[in-house]
């Protein structure tokens, strides 16, 4: 297949992609291939790990009964957080059992398997809700995945501007005077429809801000036992209280980008309808770049909105291909860091930028998430996922300004730091690869020992 903007952003419900859309999609793509009045159900790796916590024995389930992430009840029993039993009788009929086991498969850290009867499939759940088939996952791997997953951006004659690193993405956009919106329009144009696109575009940019809205009226404590309440609500009263107070402060838009990124992660951590952008963990970030050129750039128009979207799934298209954006596989680098990297490619683009501006400003944003790592405290999408998101918003945008300053030419490349990010990815411990076995997952609470001075 070939990797499309429609396919890095999707919208589906939280708290993650990996963890909770991709095995939705694959108990929903299983019981339709395999009608069957009873599923065993195998968790392996780290959605053994943190199934609980990031709710994938209940997308399991969920898909099992044929609901899909874009379409399903934000609501729907069994709710977000509610303990799901190892085994029982779902609606229709459908028996099921549920088993975790924490030692991962060799091929890949997130996989589910499926058993009904004398049929028996096997899905990895490769990041950003993409699934594949052991078999597929497998031919692609062969084919030439060359960073930590797999290759997915397809032959080269599926779109006239074939590209999988930024230094060819360059040169066509120079080849032909393109921007790298221009380049990635004519592309998804030629997968499916400009019409198709652009409604898809337009639908994702709405959903954020719906998610933004929701997340700053919703108040209560998040599921999962952590106890974290929200903020998002508190802190825009604050902020709206404040605001002619904001309008002459330097820092002033930061606040609103921090408002907007735990907002839609809140709303995330709730199992809420988000964006996967490109990842659930890191859906905040590109929302929250957004809202801030909504409200503090001049003509922050529709269409700028898809040229934001555009530009931003290029470099998501180029992480996903040399590395990964999977926390399972590379950390929190490859969420985080890549969503950090698309949404000031994005930024950079509508701001002016030349492609070589756009691409530096991706490679800022990603070169100071790397070795970031994935240790979500019990196992939930919460801390420090949520902050992180906020955080990494304004990096972006940061990088975005920095690069817009530059001339785009620097010492490290995009494609540096993206090979660099899949290295390090799989030199990462998988204890810091979201298992919650390591890092602030185990440390957070602990008593500290003071010694006198």
């Amino acid at each position: 297949m070939t990797i499309s903007v429609v396919d890095l952003f999707s919208v589906g419900i939280g708290p993650s992609s990996s963890h909770t859309v991709g095995p939705m999609r694959a108990a929903q793509r299983f019981i339709t291939e395999h009608p069957a009045t009873h599923v065993d159900i195998e968790l392996r790796g780290s959605l053994a790990a943190t199934g609980k916590g990031h709710s994938t024995d209940r997308a399991v389930l969920l898909g099992l009964q044929g609901f899909a992430p874009a379409t399903v009840p934000a609501d729907v029993e069994p709710t977000a957080g509610s303990d799901i039993p190892a085994s029982g009788t779902l609606p229709g009929g459908l028996t099921y059992s549920i088993t975790f086991d924490t030692e991962p498969l060799p091929a890949h850290p997130n996989a589910v398997i499926f058993r009904a009867g004398d049929q028996e499939e096997c899905y990895y759940s490769v990041g950003g809700g993409f699934i594949l088939s052991a078999p597929e996952y497998e031919e692609q791997h062969n084919q030439g995945g060359v960073g930590a997953g797999v290759s997915t951006t397809g032959r080269p004659d599926d779109v006239p501007y074939y590209f999988t690193s930024s230094a060819r993405l360059l040169m066509l956009c120079h080849k032909y005077d393109l921007s790298i919106s221009d380049l990635m329009k004519a592309n998804e144009t030629a997968l499916h429809g400009w019409e198709s696109v652009e409604a898809h575009l337009d639908l994702v940019y709405q959903t954020m801000r719906e998610c933004v809205t929701a997340g700053i009226s919703t108040e209560g404590i998040l599921p999962g036992g952590l106890n974290v309440e929200r903020r998002a609500p508190g802190l825009y009263k604050q902020l709206v209280r404040k605001r002619e107070q904001l309008a002459t402060d330097a820092f002033g838009a930061m606040e609103w980008v921090n408002l907007y990124a735990l907002a839609v992660n809140e709303e995330n951590a709730a199992g809420g309808r988000i964006v996967t952008a490109p990842t659930n963990g890191a859906a905040g970030i590109i929302p929250a770049v957004m809202h801030y050129a909504r409200d503090f750039l001049p003509q922050f128009t529709k269409a700028e909105s898809r040229r934001f979207l555009l530009a931003a799934a290029a470099v998501g298209l180029i992480i996903k291909e040399n590395a990964s954006i999977s926390g399972a596989e590379v950390g929190c680098q490859g969420e985080v860091g890549s969503a950090a990297a698309m949404a000031a490619a994005g930024l950079s683009e509508i701001l002016g930028g030349t492609p070589e501006q756009v691409a530096n400003a991706a490679e800022i944003a990603l070169e100071h998430n790397l070795g970031l790592t994935c240790d979500p405290v019990g196992g939930l999408v919460q801390i420090p996922c949520i902050e992180r998101n906020a955080i990494a918003a304004v990096q972006a945008i940061n990088a975005a300004r920095l690069a817009n300053l530059g001339t785009g030419i620097h010492h490290v490349s995009l494609d540096d730091c993206v090979r660099t990010m899949a290295d390090t990815g799989r030199d990462m411990m998988s204890k810091y690869k979201e298992t919650s076995m390591g890092g602030l997952a185990v440390h957070i609470g602990l008593p500290v020992n003071h010694t006198e001075c």
